[in-house]
C-alpha cells in the first residue's frame, strides 16, 4: 500500500472530523486553555497548602513584630494566611472546612483553634506548634468550637450537584444535537409541537431521572455514612429540582442550533469544567484571589451548593435560601426563553 492510498483511507475515516472545523479547533485549544487556566488560578502554589484564619484582619499585613504569630508560621509555603473578622467569624468557616486552623494573631498566649473533624486542622496545628522555638510561651489551645459538621457532610451536596450538572447538561444539550443530526428533529417539525413546548418536555423529562438517581445515591451514601441533615428534606429536595432545571435550561441553549456531536462536546466541557472547580464542589475557595469569587457568584452551581450546604449544615430555613432560589429560577426561565427563540428543527 502506498503513501497516497494510506492518506486517503485516512481522511476518508476522519472526514466529517476535519469538516468540522469549529470542532477541530476546539478540540486543540481545549486541553491548552485548561492548563492555562489553572496556572492562573493556582499560580505560585505548593501542591498542599493549608489555609489558616487569622484576626483581626490587620494582622495578616502587618510587620511581625505586631503580632504574635512566629515568622517562620507567616512565612511557611505551606501556610495560607486568611484574615477573617474575629473570632466568631473564624469559628464559622472551621465548622464549613473552609479553613484548617484559626489563630488569635494578638494574644499573648498565642490561642488557636482547630476543627477536631478535620484532617488538615490537625497537620496544620502541627505546623503551627512546631514554628515556635524552645523557650517561647507554650500556646494555648483554644476549647473545641460547637457546632462542628464531618467533612463527608459538607461534601456531599457537592458531589450531588457535579454528578447532576453532568447528567443535565450532557443528557439534554447532547442529545438533542444528535436528533437533529439524524434527522429525528426534522419529522417532529410536521407536528403541531412548539419549539417551547418540545424544549420544555426535555427538560422535565430530564430533571424527573435526574431526581430519581441524586435519591438513589443519597439513600445508598446515607446507609453507609449517615448525614447529618439539619434543615428540611423537602427544602433539600426543592433547592436541587431548581438546580437540575437550571442546568438543563443551560443545556438547552447549546442544542438549540448544534449540528455536531463534536463541537457539542466540547462546548459542554468548557462549562462544566469551571463549575466543577470553581463553585466548592471539592474544596473551598477561602484564600483565592477576590476575582475568583467574583467569578463563582455567576455559576449556577455556585448558588445551589451555597443554598444546599447552608439547608443540610446549617440547618437553614427556605427565606435564608430565598436568594439563591430566586437566582436558579430566573436563570432556568432566562435560558429556557433564548433557547426556544434561538431553536432549529433542522440546522
Amino acid at each position: 500500500m502506498n503513501i497516497h492510498r494510506m492518506w486517503a483511507i485516512f481522511v476518508a475515516r476522519n472526514a466529517e472530523f476535519f469538516r468540522d472545523r469549529a470542532s477541530f479547533g476546539w478540540n486543540f485549544a481545549f486541553p491548552f486553555l485548561i492548563i492555562v487556566g489553572f496556572g492562573i488560578i493556582f499560580n505560585g502554589r505548593e501542591f498542599k497548602q493549608f489555609k489558616v484564619g487569622v484576626f483581626p484582619p490587620d494582622a495578616v499585613l502587618s510587620a511581625a513584630a505586631a503580632t504574635s504569630m512566629p515568622e517562620a508560621f507567616r512565612h511557611d509555603r505551606h501556610i495560607i494566611l486568611v484574615p477573617v473578622a474575629d473570632r466568631a467569624d473564624g469559628e464559622t468557616r472551621l465548622s464549613r472546612h473552609q479553613i484548617s486552623l484559626l489563630v488569635d494573631a494578638k494574644s499573648p498566649s498565642h490561642a488557636y483553634w482547630l476543627n477536631d473533624s478535620s484532617p488538615d486542622g490537625s497537620l496544620a496545628e502541627r505546623i503551627y506548634l512546631a514554628s515556635f522555638m524552645i523557650g517561647k510561651p507554650v500556646p494555648e489551645k483554644g476549647v473545641s468550637i460547637g457546632g462542628q459538621i464531618r467533612y463527608i457532610d459538607w461534601l456531599m451536596p457537592g458531589i450531588l450537584a457535579m454528578n447532576m450538572m453532568f447528567s443535565a447538561l450532557w443528557g439534554v444539550g447532547y442529545v438533542i444535537v444528535r436528533y437533529r443530526k439524524n434527522g429525528a428533529l426534522k419529522r417532529l417539525r410536521a407536528t403541531p409541537l412548539t419549539a417551547l413546548e418540545y424544549l420544555s418536555a426535555q427538560m422535565f423529562s430530564r430533571l424527573c431521572l435526574l431526581l430519581f438517581t441524586i435519591s438513589v445515591v443519597w439513600l445508598g451514601a446515607d446507609l453507609l455514612f449517615h448525614f447529618q441533615v439539619h434543615g428540611s428534606l423537602l427544602l433539600l429536595f426543592l433547592i436541587f429540582a431548581l438546580g437540575g432545571l437550571n442546568l438543563c435550561s443551560i443545556g438547552l441553549i447549546l442544542a438549540a442550533r448544534g449540528t455536531s456531536e463534536e463541537f457539542a462536546s466540547g462546548a459542554l466541557n468548557f462549562i462544566t469544567w469551571p463549575m466543577m472547580f470553581l463553585s466548592e464542589v471539592w474544596f473551598s475557595l477561602e484564600g483565592s484571589p477576590a476575582w475568583v469569587h467574583h467569578l463563582s457568584q455567576f455559576l449556577p452551581l455556585t448558588h445551589l451548593l451555597t443554598a444546599a450546604r447552608r439547608v443540610m449544615n446549617e440547618g437553614g430555613s427556605f427565606t435564608e435560601v430565598q436568594f439563591e432560589c430566586g437566582v436558579l429560577l430566573l436563570g432556568t426561565v432566562v435560558a429556557l426563553v433564548i433557547a426556544a427563540a434561538l431553536f432549529s428543527w433542522n440546522e
